[in-house]
């Protein structure tokens, strides 16, 4: 007897693929794990000591819906000076419980019921879920390996994303690694002007861009108006557990997310807006010898993959690469778990587009990235 009826959408959405190998994973007691994407570095000391004061001072009430004024202004000062974005701190930035609740929101605010939403494949396995939970329709763009999985406007053209009403973009991208350069996203701006499509840009690997600079989607003509920006301080900042994202977009956007938000959020958790405001205005260098340490991982493993023959394109984003590998691709990542134990993601969790592929996150320290390659390459063998 079924005591508490679920809703159909809920239905709707699968199980997170992830979570499954995080459960088999924890059964196991040996096991190195490749499939997290979060740091290994705790967040900066002097972030931590402005979590730690901010409590010592009792300032645990909520703050305003927005966020605290002035993360708001410090958040908009440094969008300007790394990324070339203006925004108003007052009406056209909003701070979230994570980038994940920025998303999320945003769909519930953007999206009516049937409207198609775009979305790069292979990509971030919230997207489809958060698209369906807003009861719209997810239309998978596949990219393709051999253009290094950029977004182009053929593959929009060929996945019949002129009927969408939003794009979903996200680069440096989870899970493959991929970035793409301003030449790179002008046609796709072009592809979003000429079919008045909006654009919700998750950017929260921006940081981690190991060869030249991260260009956003919104500097670009005409993007401004119709795109929503996400990033925060997981990745860069290693503030995983903090829960702190945030929006940047036009204000009536930003009006419109603020209005859910402030029902099923209130407000992001004060402690992090502080550690935020203080990593934002001290903690460069810590975010500049952590970009430094991932740069030399993702070296390592691109090179280990050559040696073992394993296809893998040059990831150049993120903490994460994509290597080909032999066979199905959830069956080869089951049996590497048992017999090496050495945890990985499928591929295909992320999208048809992921097939025949692993995801495999190097924000591991080294020695048990060099552990686990040991242990991939007696697998192979």
């Amino acid at each position: 007897m079924v005591l508490v009826k679920t809703s159909e959408r809920v239905g709707r959405v699968p199980p997170s693929g992830i979570r499954k190998f995080f459960e088999l994973a924890e059964e196991r007691e040996d096991v190195i794990s490749l499939g997290v994407g979060e740091p290994d570095f705790s967040a900066p000391w002097a972030a931590r000591d402005a979590a730690i004061a901010s409590l010592e001072r009792g300032q645990t009430s909520y703050t305003a819906n927005r966020g605290m004024r002035e993360l708001r202004e410090a958040i908009a000062d440094h969008c300007a000076d790394r990324y070339d974005l203006d925004y108003d701190p007052g009406e056209e930035v909003l701070v979230t419980t994570g980038v994940s609740e920025g998303v999320d929101v945003a769909l519930r605010a953007l999206v009516d019921p049937g409207d198609r939403v775009a979305m790069v494949d292979p990509s971030y396995v919230s997207y489809r879920p958060g698209v369906l939970l807003a009861d719209g329709e997810p239309l998978p763009v596949r990219t393709r390996e051999e253009e290094h999985f950029r977004l182009t406007y053929d593959a929009l053209q060929r996945a019949g994303a002129s009927e969408a009403d939003l794009l979903i973009l996200c680069y440096p991208n989870n899970p493959t690694g991929a970035v793409m350069r301003e030449e790179h996203l002008e046609p796709v701006a072009e592809f979003c002007r000429e079919h008045d499509l909006r654009v919700l840009s998750d950017e929260i690997y921006a940081d981690l861009t190991y060869e030249g600079e991260h260009t956003s989607i919104a500097t670009l003509d005409g993007m401004r108006e119709r795109t929503i920006v996400f990033n925060g301080f997981s990745k860069a900042y290693a503030m995983t557990g903090l829960r702190l994202g945030y929006a940047l977009g036009p204000a009536e956007g930003i009006s419109a997310m603020n209005r859910i938000h402030q029902y099923s959020m209130l407000s992001a958790p004060t402690t992090a807006q502080h550690a935020a405001l203080e990593a934002l205005e001290s903690c460069e260098e810590d975010v500049e010898e952590m970009v430094r340490a991932f740069n030399r991982r993702r070296r390592f493993v691109l090179s280990r993959f050559s040696e073992m023959g394993l296809d893998c394109f040059e990831a150049k984003g993120a903490f994460y690469v994509f290597p080909e590998v032999p066979g199905n691709d959830g069956t080869f990542a089951e049996g590497l778990l048992e017999e090496q134990g050495v945890a990985v993601v499928p591929g295909s969790v992320f999208g048809g587009a992921g097939e025949g592929h692993l995801r495999i996150s190097y924000a591991s320290g080294l020695p048990q990235l060099k552990e686990a390659m040991n242990r991939m390459e007696a697998f192979l063998a």
